[in-house]
């Protein structure tokens, strides 16, 4: 048999997925553009630090609470702003899971 037997012709195939990758990268890009809009916020050292970081990991606010400075030596401090970055990580990948998960699904295989 030859080869592209049974196939359709013109290769309609090809012209399909690329049209299908296109979109595909469209909504990508629009997801990551919502990504870096829509903010997650975390609190630690029961609401002392409060950090603020976009859904695409960039951290856009750190607050501290000046109680905190009078109760707090440094190695305490900086252990509850790194639990507080790190949770608002957490949720920044959480919510750029939920965007960008649903477009895994539409990739080719």
């Amino acid at each position: 048999m030859a080869k592209g037997f049974n196939r359709p012709a013109g290769g309609g195939g090809q012209s399909g997925m690329m049209q299908q990758l296109q979109r595909l990268q469209q909504q990508m890009a629009e997801a990551q553009e919502k990504l870096a809009q829509e903010t997650v916020t975390a609190t630690a050292g029961g609401g002392a630090v409060k950090v603020t970081m976009t859904g695409d990991q960039k951290c856009q606010a750190v607050e501290i609470d000046p109680a905190i400075l009078k109760e707090a030596d440094a190695e305490m401090l900086q252990d509850i702003i790194l639990t507080a970055i790190n949770l608002a990580l957490d949720k920044s990948r959480e919510l750029q899971e939920q965007v960008m998960g649903p477009l895994a699904s539409g990739l080719p295989h």
